[in-house]
């Protein structure tokens, strides 16, 4: 065969390159666009961006696999905390839930009624007011109740006591349920926090018991919905940093509940300069996700999605979506299956937005502000383990 003196070229088309590309798990294309120039610009690119975003949503999860969601929400037209399941193709069939003792009964719009990030293995954590009231694990297919027990300890002391709860996940390595939780005590004059606090602690499942925590951590934003997310085996929450008093910069503390090591993450976008946003930390499709939506010019509102490649990796932040703008938002509370948003606009009534589509249907629910939240469940009939009530 004669030889040939033809050069083999090596530019690979963008269109070849992006297919191959948005395909691959977000870690390995963050580590992919430190080799070039050219694919250093990779979230950049509306086109790719474009085509990462739909792979993402599309993907399978076992996450999603015979789920369905919850709807809590404060229903401003009757005064009453409801709890709905959510199912059908566009989330068109709704079943009541009655929220178990003592959760139940008339109660007002200050007393919270939340489920913590989401439910596990059938279970789901809900607390009164979100301070450390009540605390209970509850799986709605049996009926199950688990009140957890008060650390008597940490009410010896006479003083005014908030308890301030991060997380509710499941510690994979020693097979128990954990709930994470910031003890402040407060001084005579309700401003000052009094010793010994303010600390960490964490409850097990296994040992019924309250353990005090040796760790440095930030805390939490003080609302409740948005604000923290559980994913496989880690509790994520977001908080502010402060200059001079003033909100500066939005970070992610991310917890692992088997070491019990915490890493922290910033939000690299500046949501601070903007006239008017709101954040919503939740889980779309496998990835830790922060929803933002602002005003650009008043009244009309952006969304955006940005998901988090690698916990305590500043720089592994992608900004998937933008849209906007948009009119009658007022602030997210939680994605569907398909990454699906759902929101609360203007009126009260929640809605869910098709991002693929644009398409936005109310749900059919009417919330108060900043009273609702849409939490990812599956149902499981096993019995709530550890010890019995």
């Amino acid at each position: 065969m004669a030889a040939t003196n033809q050069k083999v070229s090596n530019h690979v088309p963008d269109d070849i390159v992006f297919s191959i590309f948005s395909k691959l798990p977000l870690k390995s294309v963050n580590r992919f666009t430190c080799l070039g120039k050219s694919w250093s610009t990779l979230f950049e690119n509306p086109y790719f961006i474009n085509m990462f975003y739909k792979n993402i949503v599309s993907k399978h999860h076992s996450l999603y696999d015979e789920a369905c969601l919850l709807l809590n929400y404060f229903d401003s037209t009757v005064n009453q905390w409801k709890l709905y399941l959510l199912f059908g193709e566009r989330y068109e069939n709704k079943l009541q839930i009655k929220l178990p003792h003592p959760f139940d009964g008339n109660r007002g719009y200050y007393q919270t009624v939340s489920i913590l990030s989401s439910g596990i293995n059938g279970t789901l954590c809900i607390c009164d007011n979100n301070r450390g009231l009540t605390n209970a694990l509850w799986n709605p297919a049996t009926g199950e109740v688990k009140i957890i027990p008060q650390n008597k300890a940490r009410l010896s002391y006479g003083l005014e006591t908030h308890f301030n709860i991060h997380g509710f996940g499941y510690d994979h390595v020693r097979d128990d349920y954990k709930v994470l939780q910031y003890v402040v005590y407060i001084g005579d004059d309700c401003y000052s926090v009094a010793p010994p606090g303010p600390y960490w602690e964490i409850y097990s499942l296994q040992s019924n018991r309250w353990k005090k925590l040796y760790v440095d951590m930030r805390q939490r934003y003080l609302t409740s919905e948005g604000s923290m997310v559980y994913l496989n085996g880690v509790c994520h929450w977001w908080g502010n940093t402060y200059l001079m008093g003033i909100p500066s910069e939005t970070f992610v503390v991310s917890f692992n509940l088997a070491n019990e090591v915490p890493v922290t993450t910033l939000f690299p976008f500046d949501l601070h300069a903007l006239k008017r946003f709101d954040r919503h930390l939740t889980m779309l499709n496998g990835f830790v996700a922060m929803i933002v939506t602002y005003e650009k010019t008043s009244p009309s509102f952006h969304i955006s999605i940005s998901v988090l490649g690698e916990p305590g990796v500043n720089e592994s932040w992608i900004k998937l979506f933008d849209v906007g703008p948009m009119s009658g938002i007022d602030h997210p509370i939680g994605t569907g299956k398909k990454g699906d948003i759902f929101l609360r606009k203007d009126d009260g009534e929640l809605a869910c937005l098709d991002l693929t589509t644009g398409v936005m249907e109310n749900i059919g629910a009417k919330a108060a502000e900043f009273r609702s939240q849409i939490v990812l469940y599956k149902k499981n009939i096993i019995p709530i383990r550890g010890i019995k009530n």
